[in-house]
């Protein structure tokens, strides 16, 4: 079975490039971004007249008919699965949902059941985005598996277009709450002499470098200068804990989202987070700064205290303004308590 085409006429003075026009003229309905147009152009899906154009920057002209292929989405072979989901808002193009610590995003080799994806697949009971040829929710960003918090996920291809747009251009607000060895000090001498940190007014610690595979640890992230992909986090502290401060709650936010971005750049400052096996460095807090229950409590955190606590974006398709605020979950709530003492 061949798949439906779809016949776009390119209008009055069009862009030069095939891809630029037919991103232009296509129908809204379609939902074909111009990433996804230039992967159909590449693919041989895109011609004129019975000839395959698979130049994105081919000429076009006015009244031009582009034939485009559009394949039939495929079904999904993850599993739906009953699983109770924390549903922050939900419409007929998008959901945002309160991931709890220790669910894993996306089905992977070795977790190929209970995940987010398992848990959309059921409560979506087929309303499913088919960006890529398959019919599955739209993922557009992603939270580790031990970090808890808020997400954005698109049912229809437009939503999905429309908010990986917006994750591209880094226009989406992401807030992320943390607990940090150190107290991460504007007016520490040591942490201006980091490489690529900054201050900036109101408290601000700029960490700007570049994030890649670390050399011999594939698994994980690392910092570097000229290589990688560019990265840029704002760290504020909010409240610190001990006398002097040994451990402090602050708040991150995101100018990129690169994987593991604010463990490894919080790290790189000198403050890494309580918990991260990774990347933390678990280290010992004396024990005339804190109380023994507090230390205790520090030593035992078994996951990187994270948490996505806001995120904000423009619906792609009403235009309008969102933003969420998702509490602290139970045990970092507990744990900042036992600081507190």
């Amino acid at each position: 079975m061949s798949d439906p085409i779809l016949s776009v006429t390119i209008g009055a003075s069009p862009p030069a490039r095939l891809d630029k026009a037919l991103a232009r003229d296509v129908p809204e309905a379609a939902a074909l971004s111009r990433t996804r147009l230039a992967r159909l152009i590449a693919e041989g899906a895109v011609s004129c007249r019975g000839v395959v154009l698979d130049d994105p920057k081919a000429k076009v002209a006015e009244g031009d008919v582009i034939d485009v292929a559009v394949p039939v989405v495929a079904e999904s072979h993850i599993a739906a699965e009953e699983i109770a989901l924390d549903i922050r808002y939900e419409d007929d193009d998008l959901i945002v949902v309160m991931k709890p610590a220790g669910m894993v995003v996306h089905p992977a080799p070795g977790t190929p059941s209970g995940t987010l994806v398992n848990a959309l697949l059921h409560h979506f009971d087929g309303r499913l985005s088919g960006v890529g040829g398959v019919g599955r929710p739209g993922i557009v960003h992603r939270i580790d598996k031990d970090t808890s918090g808020l997400l954005v996920i698109a049912k229809s291809d437009r939503a999905h277009h429309g908010l990986a747009d917006q994750f591209a251009a880094h226009t989406v607000e992401r807030v992320y709450s943390a607990l940090v060895y150190g107290y991460p000090d504007v007016g520490d001498p040591r942490l201006r002499g980091v490489r690529g940190v900054s201050m900036e007014p109101g408290a601000v610690i700029r960490i700007t470098s570049d994030l890649a595979r670390h050399k011999t640890d594939r698994q994980r992230q690392a910092v570097f200068f000229g290589h990688g992909k560019h990265a840029i986090t704002r760290a504020k502290v909010v409240e610190a804990f001990g006398t002097p401060p040994t451990v402090s709650l602050v708040e991150c936010r995101l100018e990129t989202g690169r994987t593991h971005q604010i463990r490894v750049h919080m790290a790189h400052a000198g403050h890494g987070l309580i918990g991260d096996p990774v990347y933390g460095g678990r280290r010992k807090v004396a024990k005339q700064v804190l109380s023994a229950e507090a230390i205790a409590a520090v030593a035992a955190f078994d996951r990187q205290a994270l948490h996505a606590a806001i995120l904000g974006f423009v619906h792609p398709v009403t235009g309008e303004t969102l933003r969420f605020e998702a509490e602290l979950p139970a045990d970092m709530v507990e744990l900042i308590t036992l600081l507190r003492v």
